[in-house]
């Protein structure tokens, strides 16, 4: 008996020391297990008491005809030693009709005599053989609670990085089925790219810029959009072809960004094809743009050269909205720039020989314009603008040129005028535009009528060298 004892009292003891150890490497705290094991023998009391011991049962009690489960009980651990005790809640009654949950005054007093009747006594019902029971369950609980720990801890260590860039190694490539909207089965392959030592992201093919691949072990920079708390870790939700890919790395690559000297105010990007970024300074005696290219054009390229040759242009942003536009058609030249803030639309007149410049191959240029400023912009060269009216030009809709912004908004109060400013950055910031918000996405019908806007024909395009143009481009 004396063996039992010194038994249950060293496993009592090695519960204690477990718990200590856990706090001090796995930063989970002691009390929380605890609680969770004192709920875990509170169960395991009601589930196994009464039954056989010859059966692994461990009733000691002896009262028979008792009805368990409708006791009361609560598991007490003492934190410094891990001796614990089985208390039954009982009613302190003259008669006993339940001994489940009620006890005579004359037992309640042998326990303590202060008791009187409708008190609830504690009773400590403590079953043999009950430390074998609780060091089972303890060391489920505590290994459930190991892995739990670990997981949050995961989750709070990668959440942090959300809406940032982190860089991988590419372990594996992988053959992923999975089913469309339609039901159809597709295949894919997606990358599986180790974070550290336990954590992996797939990055599917859908998220990488087309034509885009990647060999096992070669380091890649993805940006993480979204992380979420799963049962089995985080579900960290990786992209390539995400546009604040470029504002991180940008962030990351000129130091006069990431001090607030120069931000970003907008940002259009054709994954795999060309960005345009517009960039202003707070301090009026810092070149934005060249701080973003660095000398020799050192940071950009780096930046180009993690992007796998992605072209980007970056422009000077400006408040006034014609320079804007005419900043963004970068790099073709501009002749002149007038715009309707209330229909938020641009007529842009271009040099004839840099129509082609100004739209880019497939209207590329002219649509990462529109995206980035928020306006939607109607360039025609020279000779076609000479062509029209006044009346045709502005289609009875007041323009406003370069310098006028401010006059213009002067007729307003300096509140509309202060609102009008706030709208115009967050229009600029997000490059929202519903019309062609994304120019891969636009229908037939829609590209047809944005040629029709241009009102290019095939004999004046017929005139210019396509692939002289491209090469200026490029450059």
């Amino acid at each position: 008996m004396a063996r039992k004892s010194a038994q249950d009292n060293n496993n009592e003891m090695d519960l204690v020391l477990a718990l200590d150890e856990l706090e001090k490497t796995k930063g989970v705290k002691k009390e929380e297990i605890l609680e969770s094991i004192k709920g875990a023998l509170c169960a395991a009391y009601v589930k196994n008491f009464g039954k056989d011991d010859g059966k692994g049962g461990f009733n000691n009690r002896e009262e028979e005809n008792i009805d368990h489960k409708a006791e009361k009980v609560s598991v007490d651990i003492d934190p410094n030693t891990g001796k614990l005790e089985v208390y039954a809640q009982k009613r302190v009654v003259e008669t006993v009709n339940d001994i489940a949950s009620e006890i005579s005054l004359d037992e309640a007093t042998k326990i303590n005599s202060k008791y009187q009747l409708d008190d609830v006594v504690p009773v400590i019902v403590t079953p043999r053989n009950f430390n074998r029971i609780a060091a089972q369950h303890a060391r489920s609980i505590i290994i459930q609670n190991i892995k739990e720990g670990e997981r949050k801890s995961n989750y709070i260590a990668f959440r942090s990085k959300e809406h940032e860039v982190v860089t991988g190694v590419v372990r594996r490539v992988e053959n992923h089925v999975f089913k469309d909207k339609k039901g159809n089965e597709v295949s894919s392959n997606r990358y599986v790219i180790g974070l550290d030592e336990k954590n992996e992201v797939a990055l599917p093919e859908k998220e990488c810029v087309a034509g885009e691949q990647f060999m096992v072990g070669e380091r890649v920079k993805v940006y993480v959009v979204e992380v979420k708390d799963d049962k089995k870790g985080p579900r960290i939700i990786v992209s390539r072809t995400h546009r604040d890919l470029v504002k991180r790395l940008l962030e990351k690559e000129v130091t006069e960004i990431e001090d607030g000297t120069v931000e970003i105010k907008s940002i259009a990007r054709d994954a795999g094809s060309r960005t345009k970024v517009s960039v202003w300074a707070k301090d009026p005696d810092v070149d934005a743009v060249g701080a973003c290219v660095g000398m020799n054009g050192a940071r950009i390229n780096a930046i180009v050269s993690d992007l796998k040759g992605e072209k980007i242009d970056v422009i000077n942003w400006d408040p006034d909205p014609v320079v804007l536009v005419a900043n963004s058609l970068s790099p073709s030249k501009v002749v002149d720039v007038k715009v309707c803030l209330e229909e938020k639309t641009a007529k842009v007149i271009v040099p004839d020989e840099q129509l082609s410049l100004a739209i880019g191959k497939k209207g590329q240029n002219a649509s990462l314009a529109v995206r980035l400023t928020g306006y939607k912009i109607d360039i025609k060269s020279e000779s076609q603008a000479e062509e029209l009216s006044e009346e045709e030009w502005t289609e009875g809709l007041e323009y406003i040129g370069k310098g006028e912004y401010l006059d213009y908004k002067a007729k307003d109060s300096d509140e509309d005028v202060e609102e009008n400013v706030d709208n115009l950055e967050e229009v600029v910031e997000t490059g929202e535009n519903t019309e062609f918000d994304d120019f891969e996405e636009i229908s037939e019908d829609e590209f047809e009528e944005f040629e029709e806007i241009e009102e290019i024909s095939d004999d004046e395009l017929a005139e210019f060298d396509f692939e002289e143009i491209d090469d200026s481009d490029d450059e």
